[in-house]
């Protein structure tokens, strides 16, 4: 049998764009959950009326990740999260079922950014190798995981930033490397065309390398938005 794939969507003020994230995953998972962190817009009315189950959660993506897992239904054998300006491919679920059969425990997609900017282009390349190398997968690449995996780390640590290189080298430790999976999903190159391609790879990388030094996530959390989480 395929094995069953639950979503988890993390939103936050994200009307624009939901409806075209959520029809790949509703056309191929078990169940799609949306988890909104207090949207000012449409956003949870938006998912409900494309069809999948929404929940209020405390803002934070680790934390609405955490929540829209313990609240999926039961009978669950992986969970994929994306974020919602990302769009998985066609045939995605079948991709993460060959996988899983083929036994990794947890992995993750390559990732394109939606620009036509050969920089850009480049920038999602890079990504990709690093990851490749590295085994640490970032949200943009859409992560998916195994319910025993899941149970074995105990979800996403709850920090304000850097969930994502948390979970990924709490996942190597108890399950391994991660699968990497072809076609790319496509996100969106909005933040690198707001604020400067090389700006924000410098921005990442310095946010890494402190993060790696061990300065608080909550400290990084203020570097990167400016404010408190």
């Amino acid at each position: 049998m395929s094995p069953r794939i639950a979503v988890v969507v993390p939103v936050l003020d994200e009307a624009p764009r939901l409806v075209a994230a959520l029809a790949p995953l509703l056309a191929e998972a078990s169940q799609v959950l949306v988890a909104d962190g207090g949207s000012g817009d449409d956003s949870p009315a938006l998912a409900h009326a494309a069809g999948a189950a929404v929940i209020a959660a405390p803002r934070g993506r680790a934390l609405q990740m955490n929540a829209g897992a313990a609240a999926l239904a039961a009978g669950w054998d992986a969970v994929i999260f994306v974020h919602a300006d990302t769009r998985l491919p066609m045939g995605w679920a079948a991709r993460v079922g060959e996988a899983l059969r083929a036994g990794a425990r947890w992995g993750r997609f390559d990732v394109r950014l939606d620009s036509s900017r050969l920089l850009l282009r480049g920038v999602g390349a890079m990504m990709n190798r690093r990851s490749r190398l590295t085994g640490i997968c970032t949200g943009d690449q859409a992560i998916f995981v195994s319910a025993a995996a899941w149970r074995a780390v105990g979800g996403y640590p709850e920090i304000p930033l850097m969930e994502d290189i948390a979970l990924s080298a709490a996942l190597r430790r108890a399950a391994g490397r991660p699968a990497a999976l072809r076609p790319p999903a496509v996100t969106s190159a909005r933040r690198w065309e707001r604020d400067g391609v090389l700006r924000t790879i410098l921005l990442m990388w310095s946010l890494r390398l402190r993060y790696f030094l061990g300065e608080s996530p909550r400290r990084l959390h203020r570097r990167y938005y400016g404010g408190p989480p």
